[in-house]
């Protein structure tokens, strides 16, 4: 017996079931790089309002917002705080929650998953880090005022950086493109690390003890099979709650839920093929013009079942999340965040000058100097290669890419700096060092790329560029 297309055989509802698979397993990374991309546009509208509004006759009224409380009550108890910490602490979890299930799923099946693939990305990442960090370290080795923030130039910004790819288009080979996020993941575990690690100033092991009980539970639901993931929001909570209590910045909650969240689905192809063969077998018996929809209704619902299972639950998550994420949570953070009185910048204050500097500079020349000397160095060591159709000069317009910080820079410089004059300094300096990043990838991607890209050998084919793509 032939087989004719399963799609031509089905009544409309499993036909759009079995395209609404494919679409969600087909090309994560090009939905990645569109969400990111758009997201960096949506990003520079929003931190261009913020400024705008900062430095506008309705200056105050933006002071205000930020400081207008929201408050959620039940009985006698009330939980009230001001619009800021909504954003920068309960808000921002969920950006953290995403970045951990980025981290948990490339640990799984990405860049990360083995020492050969992870080498070069992990060695452009730490000099993308370590480099501007001793930079800014020595330009304010006598100022202890400033060299609380230190951390700030070792971030990157994904959705600018890979917004500028998307600028640079076919410019940009496949393989450098995922060098650049592999780097960015890398760079957001650093980040994770120096603020649970350097922006605690006091722990309480009762705050411990009450996340460790979250974790718990999460780990019990997972092995009695429960897979709602809104049912796992109240030990989210519960998890939050014992961090902000610990004393660690409670975004480190959503890092450690995302982390665990499984990464294999229960499914799986196989499965999802299995499964969704033994409910059409079923449609094609009872498929008549005279059946009745609800005949159908119970091996539809198999198929969309096999369809969500066959992608694991950091997969399916993360898609769901990303684009509310990307267009929802980041610009109100840079609202929030990017709002800068310029005219009230004072670098007379003591290390105000040290901290633009250190920040300016690290970001700027620290980060691409960093990514290519140590990528050099551990491909000259035999611990990594360069992908095929990476070049030297593709790693270093990813290393000018990643200079560009911006959301977890401002990020870090809310909690290393408490005096709004050096808050202000750094936020500054965070915006004008990643404006000047991007410009000088842009150009270096156009100059640079082009010849690297008119060079046959150094293309990359079809295939390869599906192999390497993990994201």
């Amino acid at each position: 017996m032939s087989k004719e297309p399963i799609e031509n055989e089905l009544p409309p509802e499993a036909s759009g079931t079995m395209r609404k698979m494919a679409l969600s397993v087909a090309r994560p990374v090009e939905k990645f790089l569109h969400i990111q991309a758009a997201s960096g546009a949506v990003l520079m509208l929003m931190a261009t309002i913020a400024i705008v509004w900062a430095n506008s006759p309705w200056a105050s009224s933006y002071e205000h917002f930020l400081h207008t409380p929201i408050s959620l009550g039940f009985g006698d108890y009330v939980f009230s705080k001001s619009v800021h910490f909504w954003v920068n602490d309960i808000l921002m979890v969920i950006f953290f929650f995403v970045v951990g299930l980025e981290i948990r799923r490339e640990l799984h099946e990405g860049e990360l998953a083995t020492p050969k693939r992870a080498a070069l990305p992990i060695a452009a990442a730490l000099g993308g880090m370590l480099v501007p960090a001793v930079l800014y370290l020595s330009i304010n080795a006598g100022a202890p005022t400033a060299r609380n923030g230190w951390s700030i130039p070792m971030a990157t910004d994904i959705a600018f950086a890979v917004g500028v790819f998307a600028i640079l288009g076919k410019r940009v080979p496949s393989a450098l493109r995922i060098l650049l996020l592999a780097l960015a993941i890398i760079d957001d575990i650093g980040a994770i690390l120096i603020i649970a690690l350097f922006y605690t100033s006091e722990l309480i092991l009762g705050g411990f003890a009450v996340a460790g009980g979250g974790i718990a539970l999460v780990i019990v639901m997972q092995r009695i099979g429960i897979r709602n993931p809104f049912i796992y929001i109240a030990p989210g909570i519960i998890i939050w709650g014992g961090i902000l209590a610990s004393g660690v910045h409670p975004t480190v909650a959503g890092v450690i839920l995302g982390l665990l969240t499984p990464a294999k689905s229960w499914f799986g192809r196989d499965g999802f093929i299995a499964a969704s063969e033994r409910a059409l077998e079923s449609v094609r018996s009872t498929t008549s013009e005279s059946v009745q929809p609800e005949r159908l209704k119970p091996d539809l619902n198999r198929i969309s079942l096999a369809s969500r299972e066959a992608l694991a639950p950091a997969t399916r998550i993360e898609s769901a999340l990303h684009p509310w994420v990307a267009f929802g949570i980041m610009p109100i953070f840079a609202l929030a965040n990017a709002g800068v009185p310029l005219g009230t910048l004072d670098f007379a204050v003591e290390g105000s000058t040290g901290i633009a500097l250190g920040i300016c500079l690290g970001l700027v020349i620290g980060k691409p100097l960093g990514v290519l000397a140590l990528s050099w160095l551990a491909v000259r060591l035999g611990l990594a290669a360069l992908p095929r159709g990476v070049s030297w000069t593709g790693v270093f317009v990813v290393g000018t890419t990643a200079g560009i910080g911006f959301t977890m820079a401002l990020f870090i410089g809310a909690l290393a700096f408490t005096d709004p004059g050096l808050l202000a300094i750094s936020k500054a300096s965070v915006l004008a060092a990643s404006l000047i990043a991007g410009i000088i990838s842009l150009i270096a991607g156009y100059t640079l790329l082009r010849s690297d890209n008119s060079d046959p050998s150094s293309s990359v084919t079809p295939g390869d560029a599906e192999r390497s793509t993990t994201y």
